[in-house]
């Protein structure tokens, strides 16, 4: 399927770009990670009921709306524009109407990603480039802190990944490369169309 019938399909409208009215220093323009490349990835990893994903600068909430329709997990969108939060908001509403599963299991917080709180149940973090690495730190560093509390295996999925990400989850932190996932077609012509998902035990 095309970007526009996976919309159709889910009831959502999450396509096109959004630029920030005033250029910011730590945060980066909107853009959904594309159907394809979603598809690419969870061909080859795997996500459980159990699991607890989180996506920080979700925008209007694709790749939420596309787990949760197709592996019914426990998803939040953490997203501190307010306008994109409406927009994945009115999602939601439509999204809700299709697929009658317990409204919980899916939702929104309009916050800056360094003040989301992680939860106990939040196991899989996802990042399309967001914001700066100073930023990126401070929410690794929360989810540390949140394993410390609760000892759990997390992972930290990058697409389209940063050197300045990379280098600091390597060199910083107990994250260990686990999978890459290269999107066929574009990652030929582009080396940065690929997922990097990292894993930190936590035992």
């Amino acid at each position: 399927m095309n970007e526009k019938e996976y919309d159709r399909l889910l009831k959502i409208q999450t396509g096109g770009t959004w630029e920030w009215l005033y250029q910011s220093l730590h945060y980066n323009r909107y853009e959904a990670t594309p159907y394809e490349a979603i598809d690419e990835l969870f061909q080859e990893y795997e996500l459980k009921k159990t699991d607890g994903v989180v996506d920080f600068g979700c925008g209007k909430g694709r790749l939420l709306f596309y787990i949760h329709y197709r592996f019914n997990v426990r998803a939040t969108g953490v997203e501190v524009n307010g306008q994109l939060y409406q927009e994945a908001v009115e999602n939601l509403a439509e999204y809700m109407k299709k697929k009658k599963s317990p409204l919980h299991s899916l939702r929104f917080e309009c916050c800056a990603a360094e003040d989301y709180k992680i939860g106990k149940e939040d196991n899989r973090f996802y990042f399309f480039n967001p914001f700066s690495i100073q930023i990126f730190m401070k929410v690794v560093h929360n989810i540390m802190s949140s394993v410390e509390e609760q000892q759990r295996s997390v992972d930290i999925v990058l697409y389209y990944p940063t050197a300045e990400y990379i280098q600091f989850l390597e060199m910083y932190t107990p994250f260990q490369l686990l999978k890459e996932v290269k999107v066929p077609g574009l990652y030929e012509k582009n080396d940065n169309e690929r997922f990097l998902i990292f894993r930190h035990e936590g035992y």
